[in-house]
């Protein structure tokens, strides 16, 4: 008999809404090392098979084919052994997840929800890539330019407070807005000045919220961490420039074309 042929080992068979579902660890033959076994799990729905390598290896010796898991009472067969259990458990609760929220349940569904591929495990870094990329063909040059400095202060954020590189979208809730609105108002220069004002952080707050709101349309997320936070932008009243001020503009001279249109643009909407 073949390794390969070798079945489970740690085996589940269920019937759920008439779905036959199995979970099966089983070796390969390393084709590197004869001596050597790579372990694989096989994800069985209603025969449909979905395998994936665990990425760990075994003496030939060491492997016991009836029980699906590492012979003796070794450290290292502890581990392994200990490593299979928790994979089982994740699958398991992995069917159990897709089950709950009424997904269409599939070897290949399990494995992604598994792997963190399916829309459940969707990452802040995700989004903010998706939206930059499909929104480049809509949003204008100078539009587009401002999400990514919002981008950039996302992933500052993340990475100095947080410490992590990127987060999981259904971690994000209304403390992380707060606490990344602290961050934005904290924020200095390099020579110690804040760099924000009010309306600059709202604004950022804001191109995020839009972000988290594309999440919503895509159901990449079930709840919006916006749900309670309100943008609060200062008013301000404009003055009125005086004869002075505009007699500058008109006498001042810009090298580039466009400037020089935008200011004749703008000195003839003030009558002059």
């Amino acid at each position: 008999m073949s390794y390969t042929n070798s079945l489970v080992q740690l085996k589940l068979v269920k019937a759920m809404k008439n779905n036959t579902f199995s979970i099966i660890f089983f070796p390969r033959k390393s084709r590197s090392n004869s001596r050597l076994l790579k372990i694989y799990c096989r994800i069985t729905v209603n025969g449909k098979r979905s395998e994936m390598s665990l990425q760990r290896s075994i003496s030939v010796n060491n492997w016991d084919i009836s029980k699906g898991k590492a012979r003796g009472t070794t450290t290292n067969a502890r581990f392994l052994n200990n490593y299979l259990d928790n994979i089982y458990s994740k699958l398991l609760n992995c069917h159990k997840q897709l089950l709950e929220e009424d997904k269409i349940i599939s070897a290949s569904a399990i494995k992604a929800r598994y792997l963190g591929k399916d829309d459940n495990r969707k990452t802040l870094v995700e989004l903010i890539e998706y939206h930059n990329t499909n929104m480049s063909s809509v949003l204008k040059p100078g539009t587009l330019k401002n999400y990514y400095t919002t981008e950039k202060y996302l992933k500052e954020f993340l990475t100095k407070r947080r410490k992590v590189d990127d987060i999981y979208l259904k971690q994000l809730n209304y403390r992380f807005i707060t606490d990344f609105e602290q961050f934005l108002r904290t924020y200095k220069d390099s020579i110690g000045n804040l760099k924000l004002s009010n309306n600059g952080v709202m604004k950022h707050l804001e191109r995020f919220k839009k972000m988290i709101n594309l999440s919503l349309k895509l159901e990449w997320i079930v709840k919006n961490p916006f749900g309670k936070f309100q943008l609060k932008f200062t008013k301000y009243d404009r003055q009125f420039l005086t004869e002075r001020e505009l007699k500058l503009i008109e006498e001042t001279y810009f090298k580039q074309e466009r400037l020089e249109r935008v200011k004749d643009v703008f000195l003839f909407s003030c009558g002059i």
